[in-house]
């Protein structure tokens, strides 16, 4: 564990040496990526601070649509659409970060701080060139203690990736931009929310609906279905799917589009064959046959009230797409719900016949 410790702060202090010159000259060491990754895994916590004032997070309006499963009665199933709107928060993986004001970056260069720090950090025989040019004209603000220079910044912890090398091409691009001068009064830059971090807040911020079905045949009070016989099964109400979700921040529009293609029932005593969604039960579909089926194999006497338990669950394959170019694929998404089928046996009566008239 010490040795673990050791490792730590060797690694931190690397950390804020290759960031400074990462901020200074508008470039990121090959190294950096890769230490700022370990740091992380060792820490589990980040380095990177947040905007003065307040979270850095953006509020973001979602809209998602819902294309339900649910049959009409047809074998060409469903697709009534309903709809959902919410607001979320988000935080950029690169902002601007409020850091001093314009008399504090003025005193820091004519009190000769500036030249130290970049000849020590920096390494060059003469840094000064560099540093002056990532803050044009600090001069001009030297009598200005109200407006403040905004530094752009980037985190990992806010990063959507997992490709350390991806995130240091982010980094040095935005980074590159250098400080930018805001005076007091007017609005610091605003973020810009990258596609692949918008397509995850708007996809985390909706809700999926859990499925409902409805079942054949349903016998007397209980509605009871029947043991040994095909118990039809099919999606109702708002089960989904299908689902489109869309959100903008600025520049950048997300699209997520989740989609299922069956039901998975597991019954607590039967099997069931389910590769669509079902279609409900009629006489003129009882011809054309259903893609889902449970056969019970027990009643539901030994249960409590009376009722066979069914696990209902619908599996979404996710992608994304967005304005700035970015697309990829999520991790599966899989709402469950459990639900109760009433489940009852008839009873025959065998005569064995005789030759009796």
């Amino acid at each position: 564990m010490k040795m673990m410790g050791f490792r730590i702060r060797l690694l931190a202090i690397a950390y804020v040496a290759l960031l400074f010159l990462a901020v200074l000259a508008g470039i990121v060491p090959d190294a950096w990526a890769k230490e700022m990754q370990d740091v992380h895994a060792g820490s589990g916590s980040s380095s990177g601070s947040v905007s003065s004032g307040g979270d850095g997070s953006v509020q973001i309006a979602v809209s998602a649509e819902y294309v339900s499963a649910a049959a009409d009665g047809s074998s060409s199933g469903g697709g009534a659409v309903s709809s959902q709107a919410v607001t979320a928060s988000v935080h950029p993986v690169c902002w601007y970060e409020q850091y001093k004001t314009g008399a504090e970056i003025a005193e820091w260069f004519n009190s000769g701080k500036a030249e130290e720090e970049a000849h020590t950090y920096g390494g060059w025989s003469d840094p000064m060139p560099i540093v002056e040019g990532m803050y044009p004209d600090y001069g001009s603000y030297a009598e200005d203690t109200e407006g403040y220079w905004y530094k752009p910044w980037c985190d990992w912890k806010y990063y959507n990736g997992d490709d350390p090398m991806e995130f240091q091409k982010l980094f040095g691009q935005f980074t590159s931009n250098g400080p930018v001068y805001v005076p007091a009064g007017q609005a610091a830059p605003e973020p810009v929310i990258d596609g692949a971090t918008l397509a995850r807040a708007a996809w985390d911020a909706i809700t999926i609906p859990t499925a409902t079905i409805g079942y054949n045949p349903t016998v007397g009070r209980s509605r009871a279905t029947v043991v040994g016989m095909d118990t039809w099964v099919w999606a109702t109400g708002d089960t989904p799917k299908e689902v489109r979700v869309t959100a903008t921040a600025g520049p950048v529009t997300a699209t997520v589009t989740a989609t299922a293609s069956r039901l998975t029932l597991q019954p607590k005593d039967g099997t069931a064959y389910c590769t669509g969604f079902g279609i409900p039960w009629s006489e003129d579909n009882d011809r054309l046959g259903t893609d889902c089926v449970i056969v019970f194999d027990r009643s539901s006497a030994h249960f409590k009230d009376s009722v066979t338990p069914v696990d209902v669950k619908v599996s979404y394959a996710i992608t994304y797409t967005a304005t700035d170019g970015a697309a990829g694929i999520m991790d599966t998404h899989t709402t469950s719900t459990t639900t109760t089928i009433p489940v009852a046996e008839i009873q025959a009566i065998i005569v064995r016949p005789t030759d009796e008239p």
